[in-house]
């Protein structure tokens, strides 16, 4: 396996700071840690609130940190739970790519192509001025758009692999919305864990 830091790829977008490492861990770590995880995590399904509208999001998440804050988005709290020895050995994997401590991970479940998260920017106030967040997937490989907030013209769309990092930093969040989409191809599930500082 190269050394995933050389193994990276500068998405090079104006106004961002974003990293992808397609190789992050190999098949048998990332196939491994999605058995882990799919069985261990207490998946939960909550409401939340968009423009006013309440639903069941369409995926499975949880939330897990070491500092006991809760994460707040769509009118949705979560509470963490204790960070577990699984998560805790891809959170120090994370850390030594990404140079930083985090405090909290966000673990989305895609059980098929429905479930998908919709245009969105990490910028919740608890995350800081310049949020750093560290994204991890694992099983199936699903495409993330970005687009621009006040440049239309101005898209990229990436695969994320299976055992792939993507790091967003800098300012990405104030300039950049994001997208897990829907697909009508029948696809397997995916974990998705987001690693992030809460202040």
């Amino acid at each position: 396996m190269k050394d995933l830091f050389t193994d990276e790829i500068h998405l090079n977008l104006p106004s961002s700071d974003i990293i992808y490492y397609p190789n992050f861990m190999d098949k048998k770590e990332a196939d491994d840690s999605f058995r882990t995880l799919r069985e261990k995590i207490p998946w939960q399904q909550d409401d939340i609130t968009v423009f006013g509208k309440t639903y069941a999001q369409p995926r499975l998440t949880a939330l897990y940190g070491n500092n006991g804050k809760s994460y707040s988005y769509s009118k949705l709290v979560m509470t963490p739970h204790r960070f577990t020895p699984e998560l805790l050995k891809i959170k120090d994997k994370v850390e030594t790519v990404a140079g930083v401590i985090f405090t909290t991970c966000l673990l989305n479940l895609y059980r098929n192509g429905q479930d998908s998260n919709g245009w969105h920017a990490d910028n919740e106030k608890e995350l800081g001025e310049n949020p750093i967040i560290a994204s991890v997937t694992l099983g199936q490989e699903r495409f993330f758009h970005l687009k621009h907030k006040s440049d239309k013209s101005l898209k990229q769309k990436i695969l994320l692999q299976n055992g792939s990092l993507l790091l967003m930093r800098g300012s990405t969040q104030k300039h950049w919305l994001h997208q897990i989409p829907k697909t009508a191809k029948i696809i397997d599930e995916r974990i998705n864990l987001t690693f992030r500082i809460i202040i």
